[in-house]
């Protein structure tokens, strides 16, 4: 799966390549920064776009727009032929990847561990605000099949219209 993100790929950006003055490594850090700033705006701006064109990923799901799970609560995850009917063609719903390795939870039941409301974005090193997003207890990254195993353990990220509450 291509569309498949792992913090992982951020270590690149954590690293001073050597030879390099400070200046201009922190002028090149920050040059990066905007111009991924700038490209994401307008690839939301077109994902959007296309999104209004085939209808919201709500009226798909035949969910409403209220945001109503909560810690403790079950949910059931829905299965991957309906997950597949609300992704984009890089396995996404309003930027949140669906990965290869969130599979094998598909179809089965889970406690809803907390809502996300904010998260600190490790490419950039910027707090970032979501909705719709909870993580689930016990459901956690093990790696990934490109990079292998991972020890940091990470949550998946859930997006509610993958969820139904029980």
């Amino acid at each position: 799966m291509s569309g498949a993100r792992c913090q992982l790929l951020s270590l690149p950006g954590m690293a001073h390549p050597v030879g390099l003055p400070e200046a201009l490594w922190q002028f090149r850090k920050r040059l990066k920064r905007v111009l991924k700033r700038r490209w994401n705006y307008l690839i939301n701006l077109f994902n959007a776009k296309i999104e209004s064109k085939s209808g919201t990923m709500d009226q798909v799901m035949n969910k409403p727009k209220t945001f109503t799970l909560q810690p403790g609560d079950r949910v059931r995850i829905r299965s991957i032929e309906e997950i597949q009917g609300t992704l984009n063609r890089w396995n996404q719903i309003k930027g949140c990847s669906f990965m290869e390795e969130m599979r094998p939870y598909c179809g089965t039941t889970q406690g809803v561990l907390k809502r996300v409301e904010k998260f600190l974005d490790e490419r950039d090193y910027l707090l970032k605000k979501c909705k719709g997003i909870v993580i689930l207890d016990g459901v956690f990254c093990e790696g990934t099949k490109d990079f292998g195993p991972c020890d940091r353990s990470c949550f998946y990220f859930w997006r509610e219209e993958w969820l139904e509450k029980i």
